[in-house]
């Protein structure tokens, strides 16, 4: 490589070819252009005796010096030049490249792949070889393997492969493959650059970092690459459940400056729930902000991310284990009662309240909500409609948890009581007191096979008065816990869905201490999360994975080598390669895995040994002009043949050759327009004008998509993708309606483009125009009024037909509410009745736009989701209207749709 200040040639041997041009100057100077020829003929002589050209004896000197330049041209482009080269590149040996492809470095991944790139270049360019490594395993190996050196072009393909994972690095191990091995003890020093994610070690912290880029410095020059502290990964921590509150934490690396976030809260649908900001202020790591849903929308809750930052830690998915599920306490009469010491009711209150929202009332007014559990804490006996009605519940998936007291133990009723677990002994047992020799027993150790096993039995519970179970074949099977003389304390039976359950004791300390115990609590806790399956797992076989996360948090099927985890070491499993984030278990209860359980605290690299030179990332600046050299190489080839073929009197055969060109040309643009065609008329496409603003261009393709996915779902309609039109070039006749977004900066519409909107407006196509900006009126859309020659508009009146084309509406909120939205007044133009112009400003394709996973892209204010449910009906109102035209409104058919209706 040769350097001349800001210039480099790449080949500098090729510039040897430039000690020829002196000989292909004698050359072309010795050989004259070729003679002008003339027919023979007399009549051909006599029609040019008046012409005087020659053939010169020489080559003209211009012809000489364009063929000079050509040649030089060529010459130079071969040297492969290079402008502003800054290499990075110091050392003569392999270039060592390591990479950090983990979680954090998924933030800015296309600039690494860019550097990569580049790095690829520079070692081809110099002809040197590349050692690659990564620093996070792959899930299907669990060592590195030995790093050799490979080719430039198998380093470009390795490094276009690679994706970020959704774990942490293991980067003692990667470095140990390029120093441990000795195998490139042979080699003279290189280069070793690293592209860090910008973390210090997560254990050991300067010092660990420090050691580990220390023992690369003998591979030769050393440089890591580092994001700066404002772009670094965020960790989104597990939230806290505390009662009422859903607190959420965001956790960034060091403490510099300002950043402000928003989290979004998604459900098990897709929709959006909450958009909630957050903001770390400057010398603050970690942010905290509640979530306040109501519990219905809170359980519906599987996801939470932060805004525009796509990694593995950055997204929480979520289970059973962070709703509160809604219990319903039977009472009978008053609920306050003048001693809430004894009642049942206050300790279940109390032991229910930390993560159930509890509900009161009787039978038939709690069977009107949704609910997860029904408690009946011995009401005495119930009617039989209302006993008949709760088992239908239960079957369909609740669950029914019964105390025993005096009302149960004397009810005459027993044994055909549908909401008995199993058969009971009429009377209770009462273990110990002054005229017993027995003492009041303990709790037995809960058996595998119970959902309360794990849980520890203190020694302090005791129970001294029950309610006793018929023995049968069947009990063993249905009893969860037991007394420590094996008399069953619980006991439950499968029914339908779902689970009816008996705790043979009063929920207050009259019979027993269990009320005043927390393992009561615990209990409590695993008997409600039966109504979605979860307490099964806390014991019994591992749990399969069933979807995960990939490193930019996008959630796919399993990666080769996931494996699955222990049921009863699930809280306590960290995510490694065999175990990526994700949901585990099975799809009726699953369980969710998170990156940033137990990930410790987010460190930025602050230093790194001496000689070590810090980077940030960014591609080198060298223009390769080669490109630029080769093509104007070409133009003066071209322009040397125009100027031989002149000088011979070829001319004239070339213009027949610039004709055929001509029609093919025309040819293909004809194609063109056909292909247009046709796509455009096969499915009944929605078409939004091209603004020319990039972003009001791409809301205004998703808002159509939007709309297009909800008319189809919801409709007969079947719509096209949405299609961007440009007025001025391309036909208006295949679109039954165009979204027009009004921008100030528009121009001017030009005379061709005025003269085929107005033709399709007289044709019976409809213009939505939306200024986007909440006010009732535009200058814009004034001044596109003026020059379309678009007739007064009037607000629609209740009776318009687009209150009624297929939802009843009285307004037609979009991304705003409180507008109005104009229409041409009756008469106007003769168009079925249907007003060819309807104008807002509600900004109706941002609340209509979607995602590739059909989720809401932009907020919508003041009404949220509500508002956008409007939204979309609006639009279904709106395409319904534009394709059917005033049928809604033709009053010739009422008569015969009364007959039909029978009225």
């Amino acid at each position: 490589m040769l350097g001349l200040g800001s210039l480099t040639f790449a080949v500098p041997w090729a510039l040897a070819a430039l000690a020829v041009l002196p000989v292909i100057w004698w050359l072309l100077r010795l050989k004259p252009p070729a003679p002008t020829r003339i027919p023979f003929p007399p009549i051909f002589l006599l029609r040019r005796l008046s012409s005087h050209e020659e053939s010169p004896a020489t080559t003209p000197p211009w012809l000489l010096a364009l063929r000079l330049a050509l040649a030089a041209t060529i010459i130079i482009a071969a040297a492969r030049p290079l402008i502003n080269d800054d290499s990075p590149l110091q050392g003569r040996g392999p270039m060592y490249v390591i990479v950090d492809d983990d979680w954090a470095a998924a933030v800015n991944w296309p600039a690494r792949q860019a550097v990569l790139a580049d790095l690829v270049d520079q070692a081809e360019l110099a002809g040197r070889p590349v050692a690659a490594v990564t620093t996070a395993v792959a899930p299907e190996s669990t060592l590195h393997e030995p790093t050799r050196l490979m080719t430039p072009a198998d380093a470009r393909e390795l490094f276009q492969s690679l994706q970020p994972k959704p774990w942490i690095t293991d980067r003692g191990a990667a470095i140990d493959s390029l120093t441990a091995t000795g195998a490139f003890a042979d080699q003279r020093p290189g280069d070793v650059i690293w592209l860090s994610n910008g973390l210090e070690e997560p254990s050991g912290g300067d010092a660990a970092m420090l050691d580990l880029v220390a023992s690369l410095q003998p591979l030769g020059a050393t440089a890591v690459l580092v994001e700066p502290a404002s772009r670094l990964a965020v960790n989104l921590r597990p939230p806290i459940v505390n009662g009422d509150r859903f607190t959420i934490t965001v956790e960034r690396p060091g403490t510099r400056g300002e950043k402000a976030l928003h989290v979004r809260a998604i459900a098990n649908d897709g929709q959006l729930l909450a958009r909630l900001p957050m903001l770390m202020e400057a010398g603050q790591r970690r942010a905290e902000t509640n979530l306040d849903l109501p519990t219905e929308l809170l359980n519906r809750l599987v996801r939470l991310e932060i805004e525009g930052s796509s990694t593995a830690a950055s997204v929480l998915l979520l289970d059973e284990r962070w709703r509160r599920r809604a219990v319903g306490l039977v009472t009978k009469g008053k609920v306050e009662s003048a001693q809430p010491l004894l009642s049942d009711l206050h300790y279940l209150n109390r032991a229910l309240d930390p993560f159930t929202e509890v509900r009161q009332g009787s039978v038939e007014e709690l069977m009107e909500r949704e609910l997860a559990t029904i408690i009946l804490a011995d009401p005495g006996p119930l009617e039989s409609k209302l006993r008949q009605r709760l088992v239908r519940w239960m079957e369909g998936g609740g669950v029914i948890l019964r105390f025993a007291g005096p009302n149960l133990a004397q009810d005459p009723g027993m044994k055909d009581n549908p909401l008995l677990p199993v058969h009971l002994r009429q009377g209770d047992r009462v273990i110990g007191g002054a005229m017993s020799w027995q003492r009041p027993e303990a709790l037995a150790p809960f058996d595998e096979d119970s959902p309360f096993h794990g849980l520890t039995v203190p020694g302090d519970v005791k129970v001294g008065r029950q309610v006793l179970a018929q023995p049968s074949l069947e009990l063993a099977g249905k009893t969860w816990a037991r007394l420590t003389d094996g008399t069953p304390l619980v006991t439950a039976d499968k029914r339908g869905k779902g689970w009816l359950v008996l705790i043979h004791i009063t929920a207050n300390p009259e019979w027993s201490s269990l009320p005043l115990s927390g393992l009561f609590v615990e209990m409590l806790r695993r008997v409600v999360g039966l109504s979605q399956g979860l307490v099964q797992q806390a014991s019994g076989p591992p749990l399969p994975p069933l979807t995960t996360l990939d490193g930019f948090g996008r959630l796919g099927s399993p990666p080769a080598g996931t494996t699955a985890v222990a049921a009863d070491t699930f809280n306590e499993q960290l995510v490694s390669p065999a175990h990526p984030p994700g949901y585990y278990g099975n799809p009726a209860a699953r369980r969710a895995l998170n990156l940033s359980n137990a990930m410790a605290a987010l460190e930025p690299i602050r230093q790194l040994p001496t000689g070590v030179e810090m980077q940030a990332y960014e591609t080198a600046t060298a223009i390769d002009p080669q490109p630029w050299l080769l093509g104007l190489a070409i133009v003066l080839l071209l322009a040397d043949m125009t100027i031989s073929m002149s000088l011979r009197g070829l001319l004239r055969t070339a213009r027949l050759g610039v004709l055929i060109l001509c029609v093919g040309l025309s040819t293909e643009t004809a194609r063109a327009d056909d292909a247009y065609a046709m796509n455009n008329s096969l499915s009944t496409r929605l078409a939004y004008v091209i603004t020319g603003d990039e972003d009001v261009d791409e809301i205004s393709q998703a808002g159509l998509e939007g709309l297009r996915v909800i008319v189809t779902r919801r409709t007969a309609v079947v719509l096209g993708a949405a299609q961007g039109i440009d007025p001025a070039s391309d036909e208006l006749a295949f679109f039954p309606l165009i979204y027009w977004p009004v921008i100030e900066t528009a121009a001017d519409i030009s005379e061709t483009a005025a003269t085929r909107i107005n033709a399709y407006l007289r044709n019976g196509g409809v213009i939505l125009f939306d200024t986007r900006d909440r006010a009732a009126s535009s200058g814009a859309l004034a001044g596109l009024a003026r020059e379309l020659g678009i007739p007064a508009l009037v607000p629609v009146n209740p009776n318009h037909v687009l209150t009624r084309a297929f939802y009843l509406m009285r307004e037609f909120p979009g991304r705003w509410a409180g507008g109005t939205l104009w229409v041409e007044r009756a008469g106007e133009r003769v168009n079925d009745g249907v007003s060819p112009v309807i104008a807002g400003a509600h900004d109706w394709a941002a609340a209509w736009a979607m995602d590739e996973a059909q989720r809401p892209m932009y907020p919508v204010v003041p009404g949220g989701e509500r508002q956008r449910e409007l939204a979309f009906r609006f639009g279904i109102n709106l395409v319904m209207y534009s394709l059917t035209g005033n049928y809604k409104a033709d009053q010739v058919h009422l008569p015969a749709i009364m007959k039909r209706l029978g009225q």
